[in-house]
């Protein structure tokens, strides 16, 4: 994990991003307040925290009252252990390799169950080295990835049951469309979700209080309360974004990540030149360009060319041309004072002007979560 690592090079030399811990720990918090009562909050901090930097969100969120975490992959969650964290750890992701599983046990995380040959794997893997093996079982109530099947739940949950040296700390499932509209067939998918969980859980009676019942991510969390159950798995709202706009607005979510960067040349041209690759912007009148170090290999998608603004001293400057791999060029004619040096704002607050990754995901036919991820590890990440 590169987070946190400063090299002899000024990080604010080209290009950064910005990672705001109090934000981060204040969702969490706000979050926290929201649930029902007895439930608890996961923080998702797979794909390094959602770019965020996963042992700098996990310690904030920690900070904020999450009792547990998850991640994508063992390796994730190992590389958290090897920090020093000592929480709950649940991979999220399916794992069918015994040696893989193996280190789940050696490092004290939760892997995620889907069928009986996992089961049997981590039973046998467990009497090997003489430690109970705390798993969690997924159920597909409709996502069609992964989970057992709804007719296997019951004898998998019970076949997990009767191995020694298993304990079965958690049953979930995972909504597919809680950050659609509230009626119609969003709202429709996410009750038969609920139904289909509800229905393998009153058939557990004897287990309600042995293990943590969870299917809500941040959509399910803010979208209806009789989602939370035990549990609930937050990611895209501790970070400061609400993926559905008409829910929660009185929750006061703090975005927690800025992508800035500097400008690294100024010049001016005349009317009818041609900007970037092929030219897909010719300028109209007499321009003053501005050129940015950042492009698409720092995770500014190519697909935002000539759709994106950024923001100086509070003010919008529109983006023209391709960007390109390593920079980007703005149309900075109305903005007199920009200069080379100048420090500009991709994503995040300047003054009273923002940039959100919902803006960019919209433009670019993408989703928040995408954006956010695609950040890449050339950036610092800079704690604020």
């Amino acid at each position: 994990m590169r987070e946190d690592n400063l090299t002899q090079v000024n990080p604010r030399q080209r290009a950064w991003l910005e990672v705001n811990l109090s934000a981060l720990e204040s969702n969490t918090r706000s979050l926290i307040k929201s649930l029902e009562r007895g439930s608890s909050l996961m923080a998702v901090v797979k794909a390094d925290g959602y770019g965020h930097g996963a042992l700098t969100v996990s310690r904030a969120a920690i900070k904020g009252g999450a009792t547990s975490l998850g991640v994508a992959t063992s390796q994730e969650g190992i590389e958290l252990r090897e920090s020093g964290l000592n929480v709950p750890i649940l991979v999220l992701g399916s794992i069918i390799d015994p040696n893989e599983l193996e280190a789940c046990l050696k490092w004290n995380l939760m892997p995620t169950l889907s069928g009986f040959k996992e089961a049997f794997l981590c039973q046998k893997l467990a009497l090997k080295s003489g430690v109970n093996f705390k798993v969690h079982l997924k159920v597909d109530t409709g996502m069609s990835r992964l989970g057992c099947e709804l007719n296997q739940a019951l004898n998998l949950v019970e076949f997990i049951r009767k191995q020694s040296s298993i304990e079965l700390v958690g049953i979930y499932s995972h909504l597919a469309s809680a950050d659609g509209d509230f009626k119609g067939e969003s709202a429709a998918i996410t009750k038969l979700q609920k139904t289909r969980f509800d229905n393998i859980l009153k058939q557990l009676p004897q287990l309600s209080t042995c293990f943590c019942r969870h299917i809500a991510n941040s959509a399910g969390t803010l979208r209806d309360k009789s989602l939370h159950y035990d549990m609930v798995r937050v990611g895209l709202a501790i970070y400061g974004y609400n993926p559905i706009e008409d829910a929660a607005k009185n929750l006061d979510l703090k975005p927690a990540l800025s992508v800035k960067t500097r400008v690294t040349l100024i010049r001016n041209v005349p009317s009818g030149v041609g900007v970037s690759y092929g030219h897909k912007f010719i300028t109209s009148r007499p321009t003053k360009l501005a050129v940015l170090g950042i492009g698409y290999a720092d995770g500014v998608s190519r697909a935002l060319s000539g759709k994106i603004s950024v923001l100086a001293n509070g003010k919008f400057i529109p983006q023209i041309g391709s960007i390109t791999m390593d920079q980007l060029i703005l149309d900075a004619t109305d903005s007199p004072d920009l200069e080379v040096g100048n420090v500009v704002t991709l994503l995040g607050v300047d003054g009273d002007a923002s940039i959100t990754p919902h803006e960019w995901a919209n433009l670019s036919g993408s989703i928040p979560w995408e954006v956010l991820c695609g950040f890449r590890h050339r950036l610092p990440r800079l704690i604020v």
